[in-house]
């Protein structure tokens, strides 16, 4: 089940002052990025975030599954994603760990 565009605008309005918050459909689900650093996935109509220690110690009762079938244990965010503070904070934490996006390669002609 693909995800809906209203849903993912909702998650991408919550998140306040994390960098410039970004999407992109992939395969019918969509990819959530802060300043190109890709920081979470919505895979039908669920928010799973990449895991780091510091969104970890935040949490605190973290709920872990794969976004997809195959993919590694994400943070399923659940009814928290209604707190517009405590997503934001957690998106702000889970960025600052997370490494760079490495630089494309530019394709010859």
């Amino acid at each position: 089940m693909a995800s809906d565009q209203e849903y993912v605008d909702f998650v991408v309005d919550q998140i306040e002052n994390a960098g410039q918050i970004t999407f992109r459909k992939m395969f019918g689900e969509y990819g959530i990025y802060s300043d190109a650093k890709l920081f979470a996935l919505i895979c039908d109509n669920k928010l799973f975030i990449k895991p780091t220690e510091a969104g970890r110690k935040f949490i605190r009762d973290v709920v872990e599954a794969p976004a997809y079938p195959g993919a590694k244990s994400s943070f399923l965010i659940g009814d928290k994603i209604e707190d517009r503070e405590w997503l934001s904070e957690l998106v702000r934490i889970t960025v600052k760990e997370l490494p760079e996006p490495k630089p494309r390669k530019i394709r010859k002609s």
